[in-house]
């Protein structure tokens, strides 16, 4: 493994996407504990793109528009689905409200798992990245791209455990104010809006 791949994976990683948000947001409104779940869901997400670019089901994802089409639009439908319910919702910045234990992480992971899944983009991007890090001479090339996107998965989870802590770090000091809380809101519900328009409206 090179330190060119680990290098350019975690400037990807780094870059604020829907995980990140959520993440964040699980982290400011329902503390460390939370956030680490979301960032489990968001990592199990990747585990579907993966396995469809070592298999070739992302190049299927590629070539069929109506394939395509389908999965993108119910990302993006979920996404202002998530904004939506982000808006809604008074009191706690909570998305999984009125459960506890065990059995609010639960959904915090499943909402983190399907922000991934229903992202074509991201089976079409390992399908273009890992094979850049691969030798073409080896006979053990799905083995190779496995172990890299082990490797991504894990620096995801990481770095997004990271995120997480610092949200709950903040939101124990920040988010007692009902003014930030609301405007928390709408910042939170206008990101997953733009991410949602924006995974609508894209190409392959």
């Amino acid at each position: 493994m090179s330190w060119e791949y680990l290098l350019t994976s975690l400037v990807v990683i780094l870059i604020p996407g829907t995980g990140v948000v959520y993440t964040v947001m699980t982290g400011l409104s329902a503390g460390r504990r939370a956030s680490v779940a979301a960032a489990f869901g968001c990592t199990l997400g990747i585990v579907p793109a993966i396995l469809a670019s070592v298999l070739g089901l992302a190049a299927i994802l590629h070539t069929s528009a109506l394939l395509f089409q389908a999965l993108k639009y119910a990302g993006a439908a979920y996404l202002l689905y998530l904004a939506w319910k982000t808006l809604k919702d008074s009191g706690p910045m909570r998305m999984d409200a009125g459960l506890h234990g065990p059995a609010r992480l639960a959904p915090t992971i499943r909402t983190g798992f399907l922000i991934n899944i229903l992202n074509p983009k991201l089976s079409v991007f390992f399908l273009a990245f890992l094979p850049q890090f691969i030798d073409p001479a080896s006979s053990a090339a799905v083995a190779q791209m496995l172990w890299l996107g082990g490797v991504f998965m894990a620096m995801t989870f990481a770095v997004f455990i990271v995120y997480g802590a610092f949200a709950a770090f903040v939101g124990e000091r920040v988010l007692k104010s009902e003014t930030v809380l609301r405007w928390m809101r709408r910042t939170v519900a206008a990101a997953f809006a733009g991410f949602g328009l924006r995974l609508a409206l894209s190409e392959r």
